[in-house]
C-alpha cells in the first residue's frame, strides 16, 4: 500500500511535462514586455520631437509674420504719400535756377519746397522707406521699369542712363519701381535699300516667295487688292 502511494504513476508524469511546457516562461515574458515598452518609448519620443519641431516652426513663421507686418504695414499709406514728394520735385525742378537768383521771394519759396522735400524724405527713412537712383547701374526689372532705350555706345547695354520718376523700396521689397531710360548699346546698322525697292514685305506666311505685297497676283475670281499697299490678304474689306 505505501508503495502505491509514493510511486507516481505515469499518467500523473506525463500531465506534469504537459502543464510545464504549456506554462508561460517567464523570462521570454518579461523580454517581450520590455521589447513593447521600448518600442512604446521610441515612438512616444518620436512624437515629441516632431512636436516640438512643429512648435518651432510655428513659432518662427509668427515672429517673421509679425516683423513683415510691422516693416510693410505702411506699404500703402506711404505709396499715396509718394506723389506729394514727386509733386514737391516737380516743383523745384520747374523753378528756372537763374530766376531764383533774381528774385528772393521766389529763392525763399525754393529754399522751403526743397526744406521740405527734404524732410518728407527723412521721415520716410525713418519708416524704412528708401528712394532709389539708378542712374548708371543695370537694369533689374524688379525695381525698375524701362519707358525707351537710348542708342550710347559708351555704356554697356542695359544701363539705366536717365530716370524720369523716382523709384522707392520698403525694406527688402519694391514700394514703387522707377521709370528709367535704357542704354540700348549703340545702333543697329540698317539694312540698305536698292533702288527700285518696293514697300516693305509683310510679316506673315502669305508670300512664301517673297514677294512685295503690290506684285501679288490675285487668283481667279478674287477682285485685285485696289491701291491700298498697307492692306493685307486677310483684310480685304
Amino acid at each position: 500500500m505505501s508503495d502505491e502511494k509514493t510511486d507516481p504513476r505515469p499518467e500523473d508524469q506525463a500531465g506534469h511535462a504537459a502543464a510545464d511546457a504549456q506554462g508561460p516562461d517567464p523570462a521570454a515574458q518579461a523580454s517581450a514586455e520590455l521589447e513593447a515598452l521600448v518600442a512604446e518609448n521610441s515612438d512616444m519620443r518620436d512624437r515629441l520631437l516632431r512636436t516640438m519641431a512643429e512648435m518651432e516652426n510655428v513659432r518662427r513663421r509668427t515672429e517673421r509674420e509679425k516683423a513683415d507686418t510691422a516693416r510693410y504695414a505702411i506699404s500703402n499709406f506711404a505709396r499715396d504719400v509718394l506723389t506729394v514728394g514727386d509733386n514737391l520735385r516737380r516743383t523745384i525742378e520747374h523753378v528756372p535756377a537763374d530766376a531764383a537768383a533774381q528774385d528772393p521771394a521766389l529763392k525763399s519759396f525754393l529754399d522751403g519746397v526743397e526744406l521740405t522735400e527734404r524732410e518728407l524724405l527723412n521721415v520716410l527713412e525713418r519708416h524704412g522707406v528708401t528712394r532709389i537712383d539708378p542712374v548708371g547701374q543695370r537694369f533689374d526689372p524688379n525695381c525698375h521699369q524701362a519707358m525707351y532705350e537710348v542708342p550710347n555706345p559708351d555704356v554697356p547695354e542695359g544701363t539705366v542712363v536717365d530716370v524720369m520718376q523716382a523709384g522707392y523700396v520698403i525694406g527688402d521689397r519694391c514700394l514703387r519701381p522707377a521709370l528709367v531710360a535704357v542704354a540700348k548699346g549703340g545702333a543697329k546698322q540698317a539694312p540698305t535699300s536698292q533702288p527700285g525697292d518696293g514697300p516693305p514685305k509683310a510679316a506673315n506666311d502669305d508670300f512664301p516667295d517673297g514677294a512685295p505685297q503690290g506684285r501679288r497676283e490675285p487668283p481667279r475670281g478674287e477682285p485685285p487688292l485696289g491701291g491700298h499697299p498697307g492692306r493685307g490678304p486677310h483684310n480685304k474689306h
